[in-house]
């Protein structure tokens, strides 16, 4: 597993939270989308999937989040492109297990592992899952 110093965490949800690369309303034709929002927190989020040939072929997302779920869900849409569906389930699926403190591969997650201490403020819990569960849902499931 990488060595990730609590500093070190919250330097890259701070990246990803200030210069999302993937959060953006997609231009071209085909995307599905799904609408996530929270109760709780600000979140009001839109996530696009491109998928052609089983293969999530672009990803982003586009709306207001807190810094947990727009960190969250710009890392997932980076870890999500040229994946298959079944390679993206199983991604996404070992980032759940994380959140939920269940067994779960690290080595399929890169920088998602920032969000692996989550589970401590379950009020984040839906912060840090939103666009993964939207991800999920656009998928099939």
């Amino acid at each position: 597993m990488l060595t990730l110093t609590n500093e070190m965490m919250r330097q890259i949800i701070m990246d990803h939270y200030s210069n999302p690369g993937f959060k953006h309303t997609p231009t071209g034709e085909g995307y599905i989308s799904t609408h996530m929002h929270s109760d709780n927190c600000i979140d009001d989020i839109n996530v696009y999937l491109l998928i052609k040939d089983d293969k999530v072929v672009d990803a982003c997302f586009d709306g207001v989040g807190c810094t947990i779920t727009t960190a969250s869900t710009d890392i997932m849409c980076g870890l999500l492109i040229n994946k298959s569906k079944e390679e993206a389930f199983r991604i996404i699926d070992n980032y759940l297990h994380m959140i939920h403190e269940e067994p779960f591969e690290d080595d399929v997650l890169d920088e998602a592992l920032v969000f692996i201490n989550t589970s401590k403020q379950a009020a984040r819990i839906r912060c840090a899952t939103i666009g993964w569960n939207a991800a999920n849902k656009i998928l099939g499931r």
